[in-house]
């Protein structure tokens, strides 16, 4: 079968040609180094704060954004898909650089919204110019009255580069000379990279998994001295940085990122935790059974069963997703199979890359692209589904004011989670024989594992974390301690052993935008299940709903956005209890298969 319908790899020339060395890439950061500057210069003049000086600023800033995301977005595709650019990462250095001069000149303009009075600002807003990014500009406003004076916000920014996000990137040195050693089953001994690596964790050969897990903990046992070094600054930085601003709660700054309530995200874990775990240990025991196992191991917790097991090339995983989005939306169908075909996805399985998975948005090109390293799993075909999620959620606001495009994670992460439910839901339901059911009843079941258990663990680690930081230094010892202790609360028992190096091999933690890179994904994940019940109900109608509730997620709280479109209230626990008792009711059939 020829795979050249869809390619496995993707094209960065038509976004800048060259790769890290494209004079077209250098001469765009030059012209965003100059806006910068004229943003500065407005910011600082005599009457910057007049209606016509706020709107010509304020396009000035759109302007700027889409330019800095495009270039963030391109350096991080080439350093990804190849951890040895060292040009890549000086491309990236400079595109901080930029983003850290261009925040602390925002510092600036925030400043002169916080000094306006409140009749000023309201007239302004209701000028056609900017009345479509009040919510944006508001929020601005009110987040400048509980940060620092301007210029020592901009102070934090400069140091941050070096510093605070120097000390984010060490991650990527770190997995870039980790080598990892596998004895294959014809017993050829070779040396993987972590991305290569990490899919043996989930082989359908419980020996392949145990070998590989052993390795995994090694290499990052060797390295943990390096990472524990790193996350102790990295949390050092952020809880200096809160303290100097009156800030006592460690959640408060990832909650505002997100847009939800520390209310709205307790009914959540109250939710998960009551009415989801039992269900999914459940689930995780008869799986053990399953594998002749006692407990499961944590490298048994994703082994394949059923059909999950087969190898799925990549061309029919390609046109199986784009059918199914299809029976949603033939407009979502239509986006995917052109990214599919166009170059927008890097899936090759090959030697060099960073391991995980992501979608990045290149909004100047009204473009995204997808990096992960396809193997031919279920899993694997489910990443692609919840990356081209993400995908089209960027797609549906390309054409809104820039500030309007900036959604949360949590939302984002709601997008990228119906996406895998539709691909999914469409298969399990059309599935002919018990071995298929079984194996996209696996499928669907590892999500609510991972999101319910997984991920509560990673939330209940931080917190355990940060806290233990503001004592001091935190050693490598004892972040495993603290994961092993999270990883057995979360998992609720359901477990026979833990995965000490956990806090060292995840990207998430080391990862300086968004603190907390945990809680919005178990958010998205539920918040689609509601979302998903509401479509199954109105039928082909709700396509056109779900694209304007889409277009709303970066001008609106989470709160506003379930209320307007859902007619529910996320502080409540009725809609977390529906949400979650969606999620498992997948437990029941699959223990009626597996008798």
């Amino acid at each position: 079968m020829s795979t050249s319908t869809y390619p496995l790899t993707w094209n960065l020339d038509v976004i800048y040609e060259g790769g890290s060395a494209s004079p077209a890439f250098a001469k765009e950061l030059q012209g965003i180094e100059r806006d910068v500057a004229e943003l500065d210069r407005l910011a600082s003049a005599e009457g910057s704060g007049s209606a016509d000086s706020l709107t010509a600023m304020t396009g000035l800033i759109q302007s700027i954004l889409l330019r800095i995301r495009e270039s963030d977005s391109f350096v991080a595709c080439l350093m990804a898909q190849n951890m040895r650019d060292t040009k890549a990462a000086g491309q990236a250095d400079r595109v901080k650089t930029i983003m850290a001069k261009y925040d602390g000149v925002l510092t600036k303009v925030d400043s002169i919204l916080r000094n306006m009075s409140d009749d000023a600002f309201e007239a302004w807003l209701a000028d056609e110019a900017v009345a479509p990014i009040a919510f944006n500009l508001r929020e601005r406003r009110e987040l400048a009255k509980e940060k620092l004076a301007p210029e020592l916000e901009a102070l934090i920014g400069d140091l941050a580069v070096n510093g605070y996000h120097g000390w984010g990137e060490m991650y990527n040195t770190i997995v870039s000379r980790a080598k990892f050693t596998d004895k294959g089953k014809d017993g050829e001994v070779k040396t993987l990279s972590a991305g290569q690596m990490f899919n043996r964790l989930s082989d359908d050969d419980r020996s392949v998994r145990e070998a590989a897990f052993a390795e995994w903990e090694r290499v990052w046992g060797e390295q943990a001295d390096l990472c524990a070094d790193t996350l102790n600054r990295l949390a050092g930085f952020r809880l200096n940085v809160y303290d100097n601003r009156g800030w006592k709660d460690v959640l408060k700054e990832p909650l505002q990122i997100n847009r939800m309530s520390e209310a709205t995200l307790n009914a959540m874990w109250d939710a998960i935790t009551t009415d989801g775990k039992p269900a999914v240990a459940s689930y995780l025991e008869r799986k053990a059974k399953l594998l002749g196992l006692a407990k499961l191991e944590w490298h048994d917790v994703t082994a394949p069963i059923g059909s999950a097991s087969k190898t799925i090339p990549y061309d029919e995983a390609c046109k199986f997703i784009v059918e199914q989005f299809g029976k949603f939306s033939s407009e979502m169908a239509e986006f995917a199979d052109k990214a599919l075909k166009e170059g927008w996805i890097e899936a090759e399985d090959r030697p060099g890359k960073r391991p995980g998975g992501f979608c990045t948005s290149l909004p100047l090109s009204g473009q995204t692209r997808i990096f992960m390293t396809y193997s031919g799993t279920m899993d694997n075909l489910s990443t692609l589904a919840h990356e081209l999620g993400h995908a089209y959620h960027q797609h549906v606001m390309n054409d809104m004011p820039a500030l309007s495009q900036e959604y949360a994670m949590n939302v984002a992460e709601t997008a990228s989670t119906l996406a895998e439910l539709i691909v999914t839901d469409s298969a399990l339901n059309a599935a002919t024989t018990d071995e298929e059911k079984l194996g996209l009843l696996e499928t669907k079941l590892q999500n609510a594992v991972a999101f319910f258990m997984n991920i509560h663990a990673r939330f209940i680690f931080e917190k355990a974390f940060y806290a233990k930081r503001r004592e001091g230094m935190v050693t490598a010892e004892e972040l495993n301690e603290l994961m092993e202790a999270a990883q057995k609360e979360a998992y609720a028992g359901a477990l026979g052993g833990t995965h000490p190096h956990f806090w060292a091999s995840k990207l998430h933690f080391y990862l300086t935008d968004v603190p907390f890179y945990n809680f919005p994904y178990t958010f998205g994940y539920l918040f689609s299940m509601g979302i998903y019940a509401r479509a199954k109900q109105e039928g082909p109608s709700f396509a056109a709903k779900y694209v304007q509730l889409l277009r709303d997620t970066g001008s609106m709280t989470v709160e506003e956005l379930a209320k307007k479109h859902l007619g529910v209230n996320l502080e409540e626990p009725d809609f977390w209890r529906e949400a979650v008792r969606l999620a498992v009711s997948d437990v029941e059939p699959f223990l009626e298969l597996t008798k």
